[in-house]
């Protein structure tokens, strides 16, 4: 089987403030949005040919959710974590930078307290 292209569709109830997260703290390119009587929706470019759906219908944990209410974890390779994580830190998000056998991470949620994490290509290790 050969795919055109791949995607995450994310179910949110901050909806606004979700597409706000992705689009302009994230910089996530938006490819389209929906808004009609079938579907609310804003489809961004994660880019190598992959999205990130965002759709309404979800439920919030402002806290950040378990692996039991979202076993999901999204995540953003970046080519410098420090200047990664300053960034995101200049725009108000609160992250947790740590270091695993196999590489740098930088943790944060999401409004609806999903999981994410930027990943340092520089620290990869096989």
């Amino acid at each position: 089987m050969r795919y055109t292209r791949t995607g995450v569709i994310l179910f949110t109830e901050n909806y606004d403030q979700c597409v706000e997260f992705y689009s302009e703290v994230l910089e996530l390119p938006i490819m389209y949005s929906l808004d009609n009587e079938h579907s609310k929706l804003t489809c961004c470019d994660m880019g190598s040919g992959n999205y990130l759906m965002i759709k309404t219908e979800g439920t919030a944990v402002p806290v950040g959710k378990s692996l039991e209410q979202n076993p999901v974890w999204l995540r953003f390779n970046v080519e410098n974590i420090e200047k990664s994580a300053e960034v995101l830190r200049k725009k108000g998000v609160k992250l947790t930078v740590r270091t695993e056998g196999w590489g740098s991470l930088a943790d944060f949620t999401d409004p609806d307290g999903n999981h994410c994490s930027l990943r340092d290509e520089a620290s990869f290790k096989q």
